[in-house]
């Protein structure tokens, strides 16, 4: 069974923030680094074999995630891919771009960037804390939908806050209405089930480093086959030579027919090897029997939860506990200084986990994978109970 040996967290160190920035097996590590020496061996080569390489990675990942392999295309982490999108779609002023308050902030910002100056609004709808049931979420987010609403940018699991949002529901619902959908999964692959054309999403980003524990810089962006055309690439470069409607003349060392790979991909010279580890990847997922090790994460989780919740003034997240498909939990804590009790948890405790505000309320945010064991969340909960226990105390 997979466990902390299969991985070089450090061992003086609980680690149980998994969700930032995940963690690689060692097994991955060394595929990871063959594939940096066999592009050192012979670069020329290496560069002249990429696309076929490139294009074997993608067909593993599509198989995985649902979709067709000319449909993705490989980037270094979603906020690029979220970048990508958000650049390339042509709004205007007075166009809405529907969210929600739980969303990552650096992809706040991409929107901001490119679409604040030219008028159209970010539409940030309320999700409360403690969250609601998921039919409530769905309901409070689509009464958002205006006349003005052109995009339906939502997050599949929320970073801050680690709940599941109903994008299914919204997704249809935004298709009848002619609404474009653009999903940031930055930790489902590896973490829930996605089938991406069951889902109807028309873009799509996602991590694969973080719950696929494929190496740092491995992330995908999917546009569903028909609306490729409306995704230029945010850096250009030879690949977009490859379409005459653009004005340029077909270039067939960077040609393989489909203007989302050809334009998002070739992007000079760059460490690929990241990319070419994921069917590695799939492949250890396979053999580790990967419906188990999230079904034993999944309790731990809910074990988690409980135990946390039995700490006085500590309360679950959501108001229904439906989000048991997660391997994130979310406790609200009481009114406490979030930064200090982080420090305090590492530097006494030798806990590695999230503590910070949200819409002003105090949340930790615990990760369960492969390497996490029972003794590391009783671990937490005694330390949460000592340092709560440290802050009531001192109080005049």
């Amino acid at each position: 069974m997979l466990g902390k040996k299969d991985f070089l967290l450090d061992p003086q160190v609980i680690f149980l923030n998994h969700g930032s920035f995940g963690a690689t097996p060692r097994v991955l590590l060394d595929v990871y680094q063959e594939w940096q020496e066999r592009l050192e061996r012979q670069p020329v080569l290496f560069f002249r074999e990429a696309p076929t390489l490139l294009r074997e990675a993608r067909t593993s990942l599509a198989s995985y995630v649902g979709c067709d392999a000319d449909e993705l295309v490989f980037v270094v982490n979603s906020t690029y891919g979220v970048n990508v999108g958000v650049h390339a779609l042509q709004l205007e002023p007075g166009d809405e771009v529907l969210t929600t308050d739980h969303e990552y902030g650096a992809c706040e910002h991409a929107w901001k960037f490119y679409h604040e100056d030219r008028g159209v609004r970010l539409v940030r709808q309320h999700i409360p804390i403690p969250i609601p049931s998921s039919a409530e979420v769905e309901e409070l987010i689509w009464s958002g939908v205006t006349e003005r609403t052109k995009v339906l940018f939502l997050s599949h699991i929320t970073s801050p806050t680690g709940a599941l949002l109903p994008v299914e529901g919204l997704i249809r619902r935004a298709r009848e209405r002619g609404i474009l959908t653009f999903v940031d999964g930055s930790h489902v692959p590896g973490h829930i089930d996605l089938d991406l054309h069951a889902l109807g999403v028309d873009i799509y980003t996602a991590n694969c480093h973080k719950w696929m524990c494929t190496p740092k810089g491995s992330a995908f962006l999917y546009v569903r086959s028909g609306m490729e055309n409306l995704l230029d690439p945010l850096v250009v470069s030879w690949g977009w030579n490859g379409y005459p409607w653009k004005g340029a003349v077909v270039d067939p060392r960077f040609a393989t027919g489909s203007y989302l790979t050809d334009t998002h991909e070739f992007l000079g010279t760059r460490d690929l090897a990241a990319f070419l580890t994921v069917p590695s990847a799939l492949q250890w997922m396979h053999e580790n029997v990967w419906p188990e090790v999230q079904q034993r994460c999944r309790d731990l989780r809910g074990y988690g939860v409980r135990a946390l919740c039995t700490i006085p003034s500590v309360r679950p997240l959501l108001e229904q506990e439906a989000d048991d498909v997660l391997q994130m939990g979310t406790v609200l804590l009481p009114d406490v200084d979030t930064d200090v009790l982080k420090e305090r948890l590492y530097d006494e405790h030798s806990i590695e986990v999230v503590v910070h505000r949200w819409l002003d309320h105090a949340l930790l945010r615990f990760s369960v994978h492969a390497h996490t064991e029972q003794r590391d969340i009783d671990a937490l909960v005694r330390a949460l109970s000592t340092e709560l226990e440290i802050r009531r105390s001192s109080r005049p």
